[in-house]
C-alpha cells in the first residue's frame, strides 16, 4: 500500500506524486523522490523496480521479508534491511522495513509493523538544510529513527529484569521465576538479532571506502553506529545478569528442597522412635515383666512421648521444624488446604479408633480363650491312642 510519495528539490518539498510521474522527477537535477510503502504487494514493488531500476534480487527480499538485518551495495544502489521490533499484547513481535536509496531516491517498504515514519519525513522537511543533502541524508534519518525505538525496548527488558529480580527470594515462585526469566532472554535475543547484524552492516557506511550515496554523511552513520554500540553493550549486561538470575533461582529452589527434606528427616525420626519402642514391647515375650505390670502400658506411653518430645524440641531448636514464610496468596492457599484436610484426617482418625476398639475386643476373646486353654485338658494319651478328656476316639 502506498503512504506517500513526494519530490523535493534543494531540500524543498515540491509536491506529492502519483507513481506514474516518478520518472519525471528523478530525471531532474538537484531532485529526488522519497516513496514509502506498507505491506507492499508484488504489482507495487514491480512498478517501483521500474521506475528506480532496482535490482531483481533486492526487490526479492523486500517480497518475501523476513531478511537478517544487512546492508548491500547493487550498482549505485543501497539495500539496506532493518528490524522493527514492538511489544503488541506483552508479545514482542518483529516487523521489518526494507530502503533502497539511490542519487535520487528513496525507496521504504514497511512489513508487519504499525509504527510509520511520518515523525522522520516531517522532521526532515522542517531542517530543510540537511534536507539538501538528499537521499543520503534521509537513509541516515530512517536508520537513526529506527534505532532510536531500539533504546525504550531495551529499558522496558531491564526494568522487567529488575521486577524478576525482587521476586527470586520470595519463597513459592521459583517455577513462575524460571518462566519469566526465559520468556525475558527470549526477547532479550530477539533484539539482540536486531542490532548485532545492523552494527556489521553500518560499518560499511564510514570509514575508508563508503558507498556514493553516503558521501559527506560518514559522521551521521558513525553516530548511528555508537547508538547501537551502546544499545548493544547493554543488552550483553542484561544476558549476564539474565544468565546470574537463572542460577540463582535455580540454588534458591535446591535450598527449599533441601529444607523440605530436612522436616522430612526429622519428622520420620520422630516417628521411628516411636516405631522402635512399640515394636519392642509388642514382642510379647513371656519373660517381660514390664508387660505384667499395672502401670506398664501408661508408662510405655509416657516414655514414648517425652522421647518424641526431646527429639521435637531438638529438631525445633536446629531450625528442622521451621515452617517457611510464603507469600500472601500461598498463604491463604496453604491455609484453605488445610481447612479441607482437617475433616479427611478426622474421619480417618475416628475410623482408626473404631478399628482398635475392635481389634481390643478381639484381643480380649483371644485372650481368654488362651487361659482357658492353658488351665483346661482337652487331651491326654490313653494307650496307643490319642482320645479328647470325654473318652471319645479321635478319627
Amino acid at each position: 500500500m502506498l503512504i506517500n510519495c513526494v519530490a523535493y528539490q534543494n531540500g524543498v518539498k515540491l509536491r506529492d506524486l502519483p507513481v506514474e510521474d516518478i520518472s519525471d522527477y528523478v530525471s531532474q537535477p538537484d531532485c529526488f523522490v522519497w516513496v514509502a510503502l506498507r505491506d507492499a504487494t508484488a504489482d507495487e514493488l514491480a512498478k517501483m523496480q521500474e521506475e528506480f531500476g532496482l535490482h531483481p534480487l533486492a526487490v526479492e527480499d523486500a517480497l518475501h521479508g523476513h531478511q537478517r538485518p544487512k546492508v548491500e551495495e547493487y550498482g549505485d544502489t543501497l539495500f539496506v534491511v532493518m528490524h522493527l521490533p514492538e511489544f503488541v499484547d506483552g508479545m514482542l513481535q518483529v516487523g521489518e522495513v526494507d530502503v533502497f536509496t539511490g542519487k535520487n531516491f528513496v525507496l521504504s517498504v514497511r512489513n508487519r509493523n504499525s509504527q510509520g515514519f511520518l515523525g522522520v519525513r516531517e522532521r526532515a522537511e522542517r531542517e530543510s538544510h540537511l534536507l539538501r543533502h538528499g537521499s543520503g541524508f534521509v537513509l541516515y534519518a530512517l536508520i537513526d529513527a529506527v534505532v532510536d525505538r531500539y533504546f525504550p525496548i531495551a529499558d522496558m527488558l531491564e526494568s522487567e529484569l529488575e521486577a524478576i529480580e525482587e521476586k527470586i527470594f520470595v519463597r513459592g515462585t521459583g517455577r513462575s521465576n524460571i518462566e519469566r526469566l526465559y520468556d525475558l532472554k527470549q526477547k532479550l535475543m530477539t533484539l539482540k538479532h536486531a542490532v548485532l547484524p545492523l552494527m556489521e552492516g553500518m560499518r560499511k557506511l564510514f570509514g575508508g571506502r563508503i558507498p556514493q550515496v553516503c558521501t559527506d554523511h560518514e559522521a551521521y552513520f558513525r553516530d548511528v553506529y555508537d547508538h547501537l554500540e551502546r544499545i548493544n553493550l547493554s543488552l550483553d549486561g542484561i544476558r549476564d545478569t539474565v544468565g546470574t538470575a537463572i542460577q540463582v533461582n535455580l540454588s534458591m529452589v535446591t535450598i527449599e528442597e533441601s529444607e523440605v527434606n530436612k522436616r522430612l528427616a526429622a519428622w520420620a525420626g520422630i516417628f521411628a522412635v516411636a516405631t522402635a519402642f512399640a515394636g519392642i514391647w509388642g514382642m510379647n515375650f513371656k519373660s517381660m515383666p514390664e508387660l505384667e505390670w499395672a502401670y506398664g502400658y501408661p508408662t510405655a506411653l509416657a516414655f514414648i512421648a517425652v522421647s518424641c518430645g526431646v527429639l521435637y524440641y531438638r529438631f525445633k531448636k536446629s531450625g528442622w521444624l521451621e515452617l517457611p514464610a510464603v507469600p500472601l496468596p500461598l498463604a491463604a492457599g496453604r491455609r484453605a488446604s488445610m481447612m479441607m484436610t482437617v475433616p479427611f484426617v478426622v474421619t480417618i482418625s475416628l475410623s482408626a479408633v473404631n478399628k482398635m476398639r475392635e481389634w481390643r475386643t478381639l484381643s480380649s476373646s483371644t485372650t481368654l480363650l488362651l487361659s482357658a486353654a492353658r488351665n483346661t485338658e482337652y487331651f491326654e494319651p490313653l494307650g496307643p491312642a490319642r482320645v479328647f478328656s470325654t473318652g471319645l476316639p479321635l478319627p
